[in-house]
């Protein structure tokens, strides 16, 4: 069984027996792997600190069989991202992203372009120059929801009526859960699941949706909240349940 070489987001760690432990690792290469590393919680461990939550390692596997776990025979870090740790907000931000990774993809089904978005968020939540702020925060938070939105095949339609397909214009709009985007007026009676859209939140979606640094506009207290809010609604709906992190990112 030959070995294969990975860049790994470690995005999950449970103990397995006294010495081992099984990691699940977000790879460029392969998308959601899971693994045993043998004697991983031994004093001297031939991983030493590489299967931290949120470290970036380089990583040997070897594949298994259907439904086992694969083999880890190293891990060596690549990147930590420690001032994380001097912001809780922050911190709970990388967490989410690590929840997300973790439970919302199938194993082996690769995403570079949200694999290198997991990257460049977690550099700026652990960057003071370029995010000082619980605000910014959220909004960045945004950025990658909706990358990770277009990647999986649930990117929601902004820029027409996902029902109707006809041009937003100076109406009531609201955002259909079920439907996958936003409603016009005429549209909305028949989505039961839904959530009203004032027009500058919808305006900040679609320029955070388009653009990769839209995030650090000045935006209204009032729009980082209902975007929040919406945003956590949808993955909340298409998950089938809240993450769990969500409750601890405030609106």
């Amino acid at each position: 069984m030959p070995a294969e070489k990975a860049t790994a987001l470690v995005v999950r760690t449970t103990d397995w027996s006294e010495t081992s432990r099984i990691a699940t690792l977000w790879t460029r290469e392969f998308g959601k792997v899971r693994v045993l590393a043998k004697g991983a919680r031994r004093l001297k461990s031939n991983f030493d600190s590489a299967l931290d939550l949120l470290t970036v390692c380089s990583i040997v596997l070897l594949r298994k069989s259907s439904g086992n776990l694969d083999l880890l025979t190293e891990a060596q870090v690549v990147t930590r991202f420690p001032q994380l740790r001097a912001n809780l907000e922050a911190l709970y931000a990388g967490y989410y992203v690590a929840e997300l990774l973790s439970d919302w993809t199938e194993d082996y089904d690769p995403h570079p372009v949200l694999f290198d978005e997991a990257m460049n968020i977690l550099k700026d939540l652990g960057s003071a120059r370029t995010l000082s702020t619980e605000q910014a925060t959220k909004m960045r938070l945004t950025r990658f929801e909706l990358v990770m939105l277009r990647e999986l095949g649930y990117s929601p339609v902004l820029d027409r009526c996902v029902a109707c397909d006809r041009e937003l214009n100076g109406q009531r709009l609201a955002f259909g859960l079920a439907a996958g985007g936003i409603l016009c007026s005429s549209c909305q009676p028949a989505e039961r699941q839904r959530r009203p859209v004032s027009t500058p939140a919808w305006e900040a979606l679609r320029a955070l949706d388009r653009s990769e640094s839209a995030w650090q506009n000045a935006w209204s207290p009032n729009v980082r909240s209902e975007i929040r809010r919406l945003i956590g609604d949808y993955i909340t709906y298409l998950m089938g349940k809240p993450p769990r992190l969500l409750a601890y990112l405030g609106n």
